[in-house]
């Protein structure tokens, strides 16, 4: 099970809770979600006060859950602001579910659920949910529909993560980075609306690197989790075992551990002084650094109107369709106003991921150090600065 640092971190964070208060609670949230699937709201006005209750729900789940993406908020078109915080809430309670549940089965069940919802909420029908309500919103205020595949592909790929944890190689940990990341991305874009290979092209370096760093980031988490009470909804004594409290896992790919001769069971006992799992980490990062370059060079490519250096590689996959099927045949004007529209959406997780990888080159890629689990105040600096560059 792959946990999202932030959204790991928001949970240790929660309080302790007496076992009373534990009880009740817990009683609580059971009976919001078995009810929830069976009340039905019609889509309302984003003036509402239905969908503003519902807007703020998700900004402050997102400001707690996912701190840089709610600094970098700020950088997307205003219009298509209620449809990134529900994408972006939507996708925080997607990423949280091995957290809550108490095993497999019921991890399952809350992805079928949120399936479910995405359905009814792309009919019109939404249920009483905070994160479906603004969406079905905007989606009626606009007349704009993001790529429902977009959502399909994200709750299958986290289902995948839940059931099968693990990396064989880190050709797969790219492609769960694509399935998850580049594709929270591909479906930001569908909602302003846009359907650009140039944009996807570029998103998918910025998503793949950004879903890597990510996983790196939860080494230490699931290496040694915390008590189940300090990030889960489950109380301790209600005879529900959690997930992450049966097994200590190492979510590095195995073919890096293998070569740089890294064993679970040291990291469990030695920690950071692990033998080879700092090579083991600069080897898994450097991918993602790679793909931050590419996306650098593609972007200084479309500037210039030059010919791009390589093809989309996933231009023919599902839910890439594309008016202009080639990327050849697109106009080079074409493309750099794609990306001009496009920038404000990538742009964010380009940048608070080179942060975060510059933060771990300079502690020598010790993955468990403590400055790598502070936010990052120099973040919205960097992102105006950026963000007057046109550059990332």
């Amino acid at each position: 099970m792959i946990p999202d640092y932030f959204f790991a971190q928001a949970h240790q964070a929660t309080f302790r809770r007496s076992p009373t208060e534990a009880r009740a609670f817990f009683l609580q949230a059971r009976r919001q979600f078995s009810s929830t699937c069976r009340r039905r709201v019609a889509p309302v006005p984003l003036t509402s006060p239905e969908a503003k209750s519902a807007q703020a729900y998700c900004a402050d789940l997102v400001r707690k859950s996912d701190s840089p993406s709610y600094t970098l908020s700020h950088f997307v078109q205003p219009y298509a602001l209620p449809a990134y915080l529900a994408i972006r809430a939507f996708n925080i309670e997607i990423a949280r579910i091995p957290d809550i549940v108490s095993n497999t089965t019921i991890g399952q069940m809350r992805h079928q659920f949120w399936r479910d919802t995405i359905n009814r909420t792309f009919a019109g029908n939404p249920p009483e949910e905070p994160v479906a309500l603004l969406l079905a919103s905007y989606m009626q205020e606009t007349g704009i529909k993001p790529n429902k595949t977009w959502f399909q592909k994200i709750i299958s790929a986290r289902e995948q993560a839940l059931t099968r944890p693990g990396f064989t190689n880190i050709s797969a940990l790219e492609t769960y980075a694509e399935s998850t990341y580049s594709t929270l991305l591909y479906l930001t874009l569908s909602a302003l609306p846009m359907n650009s290979l140039t944009a996807d092209h570029v998103a998918s370096h910025v998503g793949k690197a950004a879903g890597i760093a990510a996983v790196l980031r939860g080494v230490p988490l699931l290496a040694f989790p915390p008590p189940p009470n300090s990030h889960s909804n489950n109380p301790a004594g209600m005879g529900l075992s959690m997930t992450r409290d049966r097994q200590r896992v190492v979510n590095l790919p195995f073919d890096v551990m293998s070569q740089c001769g890294v064993g679970e069971e040291d990291i469990f006992r030695n920690g950071g002084n692990a033998e080879g799992l700092r090579d083991a980490i600069f080897t898994v990062a450097t991918r993602a650094s790679d793909h931050l370059i590419t996306a650098r060079s593609l972007l200084k490519e479309i500037k210039s109107s030059e010919e791009l250096s390589h093809e989309f590689e996933h231009q023919n996959d599902e839910g890439h369709e594309y008016e202009i099927n080639q990327q050849a045949d697109q106009p080079q004007e074409s493309r750099r106003k794609d990306l001009e529209r496009a920038y404000g959406t990538i742009m964010g997780p380009a940048i608070s991921t080179q942060m975060w990888l510059d933060r771990l080159q300079k502690v020598d890629f010790d993955i468990f150090h403590n400055s790598l689990r502070t936010t990052e105040w120099k973040l919205p600096f960097a992102a105006w600065w950026q963000n007057r560059q046109q550059n990332f």
